[in-house]
Formats: structure tokens, sequence, C-alpha cells
């Protein structure tokens, strides 16, 4: 068990991805909407909760829409949900940057577990129930469980055993059991994946998704939380709501309109998400091969547009190019915008970090657009420039013959 707080890094972090170039159906709904004056509702219209339940159907949990709760993006819905849930926090280690500072924010411990060999994204279940148990000892009070289905940072999908493990045991515990869906739907092989809700397996369990990765635009702020429907749900989605109103910062009227409209998956929004995956898919599969050729250990990815390198194999190489630390190995990968594993709750000695296939994708719309229409995004010239200077950058780094 570790206990952290907010990333002890000063260091300016790498520009965010400027994402896929919006869509041109989402953008005609957004200006259409452009002269609404009447405000969003905190926690989200009647309408963009009633086409949530419907997008959530169709991925196997029916819902009802006085159990969905929408705000301007993840991080506002997550530290409205841990102020309403109370106690502190379990998260796996490594994982997503944004789930660390809602707690830190609200004065919460948080305790970061270990993931397992297999995959990121849930913690092993044995160092879970160790975790809760030494944290009670310690008169610590473990509440909510943080686990995602498609983690960030590994872009790996827990196996569903797995998940069932580690659920058993969050049950066992009494916790509740956030699961953050965000990346479910950029699956890089739908037919060889399988992603299993923790909201399949125990009644408890509350579902967060950004719609940012997947169904809107990365400028257009939008999350949903599902509430189980049970007596303690409903009590938590009620806390929940009062925490959003009193935060005063609803969806931006327009925005809920194209994202009501978004959540219905018309064709350009299936197409759309269905490129953006495979394109994820083969680069990030490249952005592998290529790391491992070097040496680095990295699981292979499944979702999403990142994954997560362990450099430690090739620590005196590094160590010789002053690079004993995951600032420095950063540093030195900030190009393939890489993030030190510090930032994600990881042991701040390992040599790892998270890259990115975002920034394969191209300096303007006009690139990422090429990359999406592309047969073969690897056949462009920019995508083979940006990863051919990374592996002759990783070369460089572990060549020991020029140490």
């Amino acid at each position: 068990m570790q206990r952290t707080a907010l990333d002890p890094d000063p260091a300016p972090e790498p520009d965010p991805p400027a994402g896929l170039p919006v869509l041109p159906e989402l953008a005609a709904h957004l200006a259409a909407a452009a002269d609404r004056t009447e405000p969003e509702p905190p926690g989200g219209s009647r309408p963009l909760r009633a086409a949530a339940c419907d997008y959530w159907a169709r991925r196997g949990l029916e819902t009802a829409p006085e159990r969905v709760l929408a705000a301007p993006g993840a991080p506002a819905l997550l530290l409205a949900l841990l102020a309403a849930a109370g106690g502190d926090v379990l998260l796996p280690r490594p994982c997503a940057q944004w789930y660390a500072p809602a707690a830190a924010l609200l004065g919460r411990t948080v305790h970061r577990v270990p993931v397992p060999a297999e995959s990121g994204g849930v913690p092993d279940a044995f160092a879970l129930l160790e975790a809760v148990r030494r944290a009670r000892l310690t008169g610590a009070g473990p509440r909510v469980l943080l686990v995602s289905v498609a983690d960030d940072p590994s872009g790996t999908c827990p196996p569903p055993e797995l998940v069932h493990e580690v659920c058993e045991a969050a049950a066992a515990d009494g916790l509740w059991v956030v699961s953050d869906e965000t990346g479910r739907d950029l699956l890089h092989d739908p037919h060889d994946t399988v992603v299993l809700s923790p909201a399949e397996m125990l009644p408890d369990v509350v579902v967060l998704t950004d719609l940012r990765a997947t169904l809107v635009p990365a400028s257009w702020p939008a999350a949903l939380a599902r509430f189980p429907d049970t007596g303690r749900g409903a009590a938590l989605r009620a806390a929940t709501l009062e925490r959003l109103e009193a935060l005063r910062t609803p969806t931006a009227g327009p925005v809920a309109a194209a994202v009501t409209h978004a959540l219905t998956e018309p064709e350009p929004v299936r197409v759309r998400t269905a490129a953006a995956a495979r394109v994820h898919g083969t680069l990030a599969g490249t952005l592998h091969r290529i790391l491992t050729a070097a040496g680095a250990v990295c699981r292979p990815p499944h979702a999403g547009s990142h994954l997560y390198a362990d450099f430690d194999p090739l620590r005196p190489a590094l160590a010789a190019r002053g690079i004993t630390g995951p600032a420095p190995l950063e540093g030195a990968l900030a190009p393939w915008a890489a993030r030190g594993g510090h930032r994600f709750g990881d042991d701040p000695r390992a040599l790892r970090v998270r890259l990115s296939t975002e920034v394969l994708l191209g300096p303007d719309a006009d690139h990422r657009r090429r990359v999406l229409e592309a047969p073969d995004p690897l056949s462009l010239p920019h995508v083979a420039e940006a990863l051919s200077a990374l592996s002759a950058t990783l070369a460089a780094l572990v060549d020991t013959g020029s140490s």
C-alpha cells in the first residue's frame, strides 16, 4: 500500500493532444443550439439523461434517467461523487492522472494498490484486501475503490475473471466500486477483447464515463455517471447531485444539445468511433513493437490511445546518460508525449513512462484527418517520420557502446 498526495513534480507537463477533427454533424448540432439561453440543470436535463440510458442499454446496462447524472467533465463529476460517498479512496497503481486530485482536494487519503501482472485498471485482489485491512488497523476509513475496464495509462483491459475477483473483494469489504469506462468504446479489436463492467457483477457500482474520449471532441467537456438501482444507489446519486448543484458548473447548454445527439450514436458518430479505434490500435501496436524491440517491457495495449513502458531492464544504459528516474526519461521522450510514471502514482524511482498515439496523428486538423482516412496510417510521411525518430532515439539511449 502506498499513500500519495498530488503530483510532487512541478515541472511543466507536455501540451495536451488536440484530438481528432470535429465531426461536421456534431458541429452543426452545436451551432444550431448556439442561441440557447436557458441553462442546463445541474446533473443534466431529462433528454440528455434519457439518451445516456439508451447509450448504456446498447452496452448491456439497462438504466433509467433517474439513475443518471451528467457534468462538464469527468473530474468534476468524480469530485462531486467522492464528496458524496465520503471516506478514503483506493486506487490502482498506476492509474489515470485525474483520479487522485479529486480526493486530495477533499482532504481524503489515497491508498494505492498495485495492479496484477496481467493488466492495469484494477488492483490485485489479494493486495486490495490487505490494503483495506492495514488501513482500518490504523484508523483509516477506505470507502471507494476506483477501477477502469479500459485502463489509462496502460491501454489494457483487465480480463473478466480479474474484474470479478476484485469485485468480490470489494463487496466483502463493503466498498463502493466506481468503474471508469471511458475507453471501452475504443477497443482496438472488439472481437478479441472482452470488456465486462463491474456493474454487471455487483449491485453497488457507479459507472463513470468521459465522453470526450469517444463520442465528442476533446474540447467539449461532458461526462456521465450511472448509479445502481438500489436504495444506497439512490441516496448516493441524490448526495452527488447536491454537490453538483453547489459547484454551480452545469454542462453548457449548446454542448448538452450536441452531446444528447451524439449519445444516440447516429451512423457518422459510429463510423468515426470505429475509425478512431482502428487508427489508435494500429499506432499503439506499432509503438509497442518499437518499445519492446528496444528492450523495454510493455503490456500489449487493447484500447484507447496510450501504452505504458517499463525501462527498468535498461537502467544501466540509461543511467550512463543521467536518466535514473521517470522525470528525465519523460524529458528524453517528450516529443512522443511521454508522461513519467510518477504522474500516475507509480513508484517515483521506477523507469516507467506512458506514451500516447495522439502525438502521431499530426500537428493540425488536416494531418489528423488524413490519418483517419488513410487505409494504412503507417504509410503517411509524418507518421512514419515520427516512428522512425522514436526508434532512433531509443537506440541511442540504450546504446552502451557510445556511452
